[in-house]
């Protein structure tokens, strides 16, 4: 059995958060665009008729757009794409009044090339912000410091020709490495965080929380044994390094120990859930700190990263939760702005597993924005591809994961534009929210009444874990308990009918056929790739 029946009184451990990627949610003015006003529009939805109880919101602060955000030239600002402050804290408000939360993105690896910091380093070697960036000399024929690559592809090194010095970019060329062994670098970032915990954000979800830190030498990386098995996804030039230099030095844990001090101090016990592409599980968990100092939680990619079967599943459902500290919370998710979406991965009858699975295991579930509808991944011509990553490597392009969100059956798909910044899915007429409402057995009425069911269930948000001893072959079987509730889910997870034996229960839900009620005294039948939620009296 693995974790107690209790919790430990933190709001984001029972929370299920969803995540908003705002150029793609609803656009209120119809420039294409979706900006905070969309954003706002659509809380009700998110309240009330899906039932999360958190929002994470990718960046909208002021920004080039190089990187569609993820450059930020004001940390304390917000781009007129989406809106403005005002704007910005009314939305905090209207989160709040529904009883949700808010988190926002924490960007802290680097600024836009724009951001006035990184104007005034480049302007001479004797800047008094020079060390607020990363500058190093060239090699003798004039070559980068190093052999680091970028994680979007070429050097990680950028040659300013007027100082003669090359800075340092973890990603793009316009998103310039900030200095976080600078003590100045430190306070002023800490004080981006206290500006928006000050307007009563709930937390952050901390980008690239492993990669801020590189090893001050500059050694270079060695190249990829031959024999190397990534253990996600190819990434193309960046996987030609074992990257033992240019990411996580052991002096990140005290880069995030300073920044959970500044959270700590906080009323409304504000968390940090940190983007960490470790699949170590040792290492992984060690950025939760020795003391759970460090972060509420490290992002924990590892279903993305499991293969789609019961044993895979089991080994890495039960490695995770071994591995956290006492004391300490997971999350799980499927999906993300970076990724290739669920139902586009796994096919829309294992994407209805994956749901029930996602909010049914001991942690922290986030939802990417439609994929309780089963969006899938739209296709574009690689010359209109607007993904930088995608456009210096087109496999890895991020578009197809990022299209409009799915409203209605309107020409527009119920966005708010004609003519939106990425192609709507051909599939929005009968992929959407206005048309799955109405069909009980929609991919979002599922995501609906397992939420439901959730949000009364002590055993589903704190209880424990234990595998059950029907979990073989192709069934995935484990058990949540708390001392007043119960429940059991099976997971068939093949195109053959299974007979599961388990102890005496009603059905709840089954991700094949909303009206299935039965109870059972022996054993439960499952149809090909259909999973269920038992409650036991």
């Amino acid at each position: 059995m693995v974790g107690s029946s209790g919790n430990n009184g933190h709001w984001w451990q029972t929370a299920v958060f969803y995540q908003i990627y705002p150029l793609s949610f609803a656009d209120s003015n119809g420039d294409g665009y979706g900006d905070l006003e969309g954003v706002i529009s659509k809380l009700d939805y998110l309240s009330s008729t899906l039932g999360v109880d958190a929002i994470w919101l990718s960046p909208f602060f002021k920004s080039p757009m190089a990187d569609w955000g993820y450059d930020i030239a004001d940390h304390t600002d917000v781009d007129p794409l989406f809106g403005d402050l005002a704007t910005a804290e009314r939305l905090i408000e209207e989160v709040h009044r529904r009883g949700m939360r808010l988190i926002l993105d924490y960007v802290m690896n680097h600024t836009s090339d724009q951001h006035p910091w990184f104007d005034e380093s480049r302007t001479s070697r004797t800047s008094a912000k020079r060390d607020w960036y990363v500058w190093r000399d060239p090699k003798s024929d004039g070559s980068p410091p190093n052999n680091w690559v970028s994680v979007f592809g070429g050097p990680a090194w950028a040659l300013d020709s007027e100082t003669g010095q090359y800075y340092r970019h973890t990603f793009l060329p316009e998103q310039p490495d900030l200095n976080w062994r600078n003590p100045e670098v430190v306070d002023a970032m800490l004080d981006v965080a206290r500006f928006w915990l000050d307007r009563g954000v709930d937390g952050f979800r901390v980008d690239a929380a492993h990669q801020i830190m590189k090893d001050p030498e500059g050694r270079d990386n060695p190249p990829t044994p031959h024999d190397y098995v990534r253990p996600w996804k190819d990434m193309g030039e960046f996987d030609r390094f074992v990257h033992l230099y240019d990411l996580g030095h052991s002096d990140v844990h005290s880069a995030h120990r300073r920044f959970r001090e500044v959270l700590d101090l906080y009323p409304q016990d504000p968390m940090s859930v940190g983007e960490i592409h470790v699949f170590d599980l040792s290492e992984w968990a060690s950025y939760y700190g020795e003391k759970l100092d460090q972060l509420s939680m490290p992002f924990n990619f590892h279903l993305m990263a499991s293969g789609w079967g019961a044993a895979e599943l089991r080994v890495t459902i039960e490695a995770v939760l071994w591995h956290i500290p006492v004391g300490g919370w997971t999350n799980w998710t499927f999906g993300n702005h970076d990724e290739i979406r669920l139902a586009t991965r796994v096919g829309e009858p294992a994407a209805r597993l994956a749901a029930l699975l996602m909010l049914t295991l001991r942690g922290t579930p986030f939802i990417y924005y439609g994929d309780e509808l089963g969006m899938v991944d739209t296709e574009e011509p690689v010359e209109d591809i607007k993904d930088p990553w995608g456009i210096n490597q087109p496999f890895l392009n991020r578009d197809g994961c990022r299209s409009p969100m799915q409203w209605s059956a309107a020409p527009d798909a119920g966005f708010g534009s004609n003519e939106p910044w990425l192609p709507l899915a051909p599939d929005h007429e009968r992929r959407n929210v206005e048309v799955e409402l109405a069909d009980p057995s929609s991919m979002l009425n599922l995501y609906r009444k397992i939420l439901e069911i959730r949000r009364g269930s002590p055993a589903l948000r704190f209880g424990s874990y234990l595998s059950h001893p029907e979990s073989r072959g192709d069934v995935l079987a484990y058990r949540r308990e708390s001392d007043t509730d119960t429940k059991t889910v099976v997971l068939n997870l093949s195109d053959d009918s299974q007979r599961v034996r388990i102890s005496p229960g009603r059905v709840l839900v089954s991700t094949s056929d909303p009206t299935r009620t039965e109870f059972f005294a022996e054993g439960v039948d499952l149809s090909p790739y259909e999973g269920v939620l038992i409650g036991h009296d």
